[in-house]
Formats: C-alpha cells, sequence, structure tokens
C-alpha cells in the first residue's frame, strides 16, 4: 500500500461459474492491503458473527435513513432483509490508498457507478469462454443441485448481457492468462494520474530546480 495514491473501488463481476470468486482470491493473495467491502443487512447475526467485521448489523430505521442521505453505495432487498455496503468505511480505505474489492451483480455494479465514489471505480466483467463450458464449470463444483444450477444458467443470460456496461471485459478461457490480465489492469490503474494528487507537488518541486538553474 501506499499513501502517494487514491485507493480503487474494484467492481468484480461475472454469471456464477465464470470465475470471478477464485480470482477475487488471487487478488486478496496477491496484495494483502486489498480489503473486501464489509456489508450492512437488517438480519440478525449469526452464531459467531461480528459487527463491523462480518456484517454491519443495522436496524431497518438504520438502514433505510443510511440509503435516504445517500450513505450507501448500493443497496438490495434479500429474502425480506435488506442488505447494502456502507459509503464512510470505503471512502475513508481509498482516501488513505487502499483499494476496496466488490464482488457483486452488474445491479449493485451500477449503483456503485452512479455513486459519490464514482471517480474511484475500477469495474471489471468476467465472461465465459462459451456457455457450455460455464454449465460444465458449475457441475464440477459438485456444491448445487441440478435445479440451482439450472436457475443460475438461467440468470447468466441476463446477466452476461450487461457486460458494456463495464471498464474491462475479460474471458476467462485461460485462468493463468485472466489472472495476469486482471493484475496489469490494476497495476495501470493505480498509476492512473488523477489517482496520484502528490504528482502535482512533485511537479512544483522539479520547476523549483529549473528556477535555481538560472
Amino acid at each position: 500500500m501506499t499513501q502517494n495514491r487514491r485507493g480503487l473501488l474494484i467492481i468484480l463481476s461475472s454469471p456464477s461459474g465464470a470465475g470471478k470468486s477464485t480470482l477475487a482470491k488471487r487478488l486478496m493473495a496477491w496484495d494483502s492491503d486489498i480489503r473486501f467491502s464489509v456489508s450492512a443487512t437488517t438480519r440478525p447475526p449469526r452464531s459467531g458473527e461480528e459487527h463491523g467485521k462480518d456484517y454491519f448489523f443495522l436496524s431497518r430505521d438504520e438502514f433505510e435513513a443510511m440509503v435516504a442521505k445517500g450513505d450507501m453505495l448500493e443497496h438490495a432487498k434479500v429474502f425480506g432483509n435488506l442488505y447494502g455496503s456502507p459509503r464512510f468505511p470505503v471512502q475513508n480505505a481509498i482516501e488513505n490508498g487502499r483499494d476496496v474489492l466488490f464482488d457483486i451483480d452488474w445491479q449493485g455494479g451500477q449503483q456503485i457507478a452512479g455513486s459519490a465514489l464514482k471517480d474511484s471505480v475500477v469495474s471489471i466483467f468476467i465472461l465465459p469462454p462459451s456457455i457450455a463450458v460455464l454449465e460444465q464449470r458449475l457441475n464440477s463444483r459438485g456444491q448445487d443441485s441440478a435445479e440451482v444450477i439450472a436457475d443460475r444458467m438461467a440468470k447468466s443470460r441476463d446477466e452476461i448481457s450487461h457486460y458494456a456496461e463495464y471498464d474491462y471485459v475479460l474471458i476467462n478461457d485461460d485462468l493463468e492468462t485472466t489472472w495476469e490480465n486482471l493484475r496489469a489492469i490494476l497495476t495501470a490503474e493505480r498509476l492512473n494520474r488523477n489517482r496520484q494528487p502528490h504528482l502535482v507537488e512533485h511537479v512544483r518541486g522539479l520547476n523549483s530546480e529549473f528556477e535555481e538553474r538560472k
């Protein structure tokens, strides 16, 4: 991590089975300063869950007040409970040069891309090489029933249709190649001039040296 740049708000999306979770884990292992965004929820904590670590556990009134004030980067209702991404922990991380990773769908990505932190967003969509391979990967996990897999496949068409809303799109045909490309994207984005506020002072110093040489 460096204090000489603003952090990135990394949005990583894909249909289920395209490799998003694997790539997210690699990112966390590659740079320990990359953090997953901690979500807020109105559901009660489960055994062993900690406020501020696993989730920010809020009342419905607290949650809705944050939405009304624009303090949620994105939010959605799932099985009767509200879930969202509080703005200020992410904003604080970015201002201190840390990158924050969001493993979310296109709907959440749209909300964040239109939020107060949109200038820090780098959005990446992962496509499968083919639908046949996507289905094969879902089956090879051995985690879901045939009904769940069928549901995921049905949703994948709609999810894939939103690929053009993202800054970068990677076709995950070969995991190692996709990983190298993902890492190259983040390396380049970290060097973006707008994310290096120290450059103004550095160039000012260079100009001072020119003046001293006269």
